[in-house]
């Protein structure tokens, strides 16, 4: 992909919004700025296509987005997967996506080396300066606000010297060096994914589930909280990880490494996952969940994605949150830029928590309890036996609820909401009668 050529006066260019970071939250906060007709600069230090460690499965939620963005004919061509199949203590469950309004009924596997270029290409077509081999490397302050970046180029056709912009959006991953220098931080207590990841190829390439092995086990062979996996690619390949889901230091010295190789024994013969299969060595990394990462606003900025923590906790995804983060940026700096009040930039924080707030604090508790293998254990072991509860806890898993209908899934999750609510013992009571 080529770079949008952006005339810059000696090492200098002033716009509306400088985004930095063109993953998922960034290109999708450059898209929908762009579209409403702002001048906007999105930096990216490496330059696509990029490899990024990810499952490379997009839920119904991320494909809503996508489509939203105008790429549901770009989906069509990738690999459909119906539901998740899930494994576990002797048993498997397949559960086709659940109907919620407003949502497609499927999802696709497209690994983020296609498709981070593709949403990032899409915004620099609808008029988004796109800046690749770019690294924004030093905040540019007025006072308490953000009012650019010095840039460095990361190859021959990076740009150097800086941007200015009367708002800045901080996008650039899990590891966000930017936002590090603005002086954000990772809540300790709050969970961190570990996860690791590689390809392989594979007979099965084509299977329309995505599968999941919920009896994960360490060296001693305790219950680990986390899941395997098996997302098949269509092509020829399947993306096989593990994922750990941790809080605190607890699982601080896990090799997911002797994980990963523990699980590619453990999964049927039929996959094919052998040494002579493999295709290439398998990457990872780690990943700051429910709003772990903050502040994610300030005067004249604000962060999206990973880089403010907003992978969801239940399941490790974070391509959905990215996209919707990064969407609702752009409205909150598409008010303030039309109505020239920068104080509307605390809405986002606001809808933030209006939107995943209850959803995350009850994820935070789930991880908590799961922490603890024999937790871990009942947890996988009962709900393997009942359909019905694994059906609902893919609902609310997968974040899938739905706003107009009481099912057994809206009905659990409103009472376990219930209780995560209540401030006071009385409160506290009153919610657990009620559920």
């Amino acid at each position: 992909m080529t770079a949008t050529t952006v005339p810059v006066t000696p090492g200098e260019y002033d716009c509306d919004v400088l985004v930095i970071g063109a993953g998922p939250s960034g290109s999708s906060c450059a898209y929908w700025l762009a579209k409403a007709g702002h001048d906007v600069v999105l930096v990216e230090r490496k330059a696509f296509p990029r490899e990024k460690t990810c499952g490379d499965g997009l839920t119904p939620r991320s494909v809503r987005q996508l489509q939203d963005m105008g790429l549901g004919p770009e989906l069509a061509s990738c690999h459909r997967f119906e539901g998740l199949r899930s494994h576990g203590f002797g048993r498997s469950l397949v559960m086709p996506w659940p109907e919620v309004k407003g949502l497609p009924p499927y999802g696709y596997v497209v690994t983020r080396k296609d498709l981070d270029g593709l949403v990032a290409g899409n915004a620099a077509k609808i008029g988004a300066a796109l800046w690749e081999h770019t690294e924004a490397v030093e905040p540019i302050m007025e006072g308490l606000s953000l009012r650019g970046a010095r840039l460095a180029p990361k190859g021959d056709d990076g740009h150097a010297g800086q941007v200015t912009a009367r708002y800045v959006v901080v996008a650039d991953g899990a590891n966000s060096r930017f936002g590090w220098s603005l002086g954000n931080q990772r809540k300790r207590e709050y969970p961190q994914g570990m996860a690791l990841r590689g390809y392989w190829s594979s007979p099965r390439h084509d299977e329309p589930w995505i599968d999941s092995w919920l009896d994960l086990k360490d060296e001693a062979g305790n219950a680990m909280p986390g899941y395997g996996w098996i997302f098949p690619l269509g092509d020829g390949r399947i993306n096989v990880g593990v994922g750990l889901l941790s809080s605190g230091d607890r699982w601080k010295g896990v090799n997911t490494t002797q994980m990963l190789e523990s699980f590619c024994r453990q999964v049927p013969a039929s996959w094919g996952i052998k040494r002579e299969t493999c295709l290439g060595p398998a990457t990872g990394g780690r990943l700051p969940m429910g709003f772990a990462v903050g502040p994610r606003s300030g005067p004249s900025h604000l962060v999206v994605g990973d880089a403010g923590g907003s992978i969801n906790p239940f399941n490790g995804e974070g391509i959905t949150y990215g996209y919707e983060t990064g969407r609702m940026a752009a409205q909150v700096l598409h008010e303030a830029l039309t109505s020239g009040d920068p104080a509307l930039l605390g809405l986002y924080e606001e809808r933030l928590q209006a939107e995943y707030g209850l959803y995350y604090r009850i994820a935070r508790a789930f991880v908590r309890a799961i922490s603890r293998p024999q937790v871990m254990r009942a947890c996988t072991s009962t709900g393997m036996q009942s359909r019905s509860l694994m059906e609902w806890l893919l609902r609310i898993m997968s974040n899938l609820l739905r706003p107009d209908e009481m099912g057994p899934a809206e009905a659990a999750y409103k009472a376990i909401a219930a209780i995560a609510r209540a401030k006071t013992p009385s409160e506290l009571k009153q919610a657990q009668r009620q559920s």
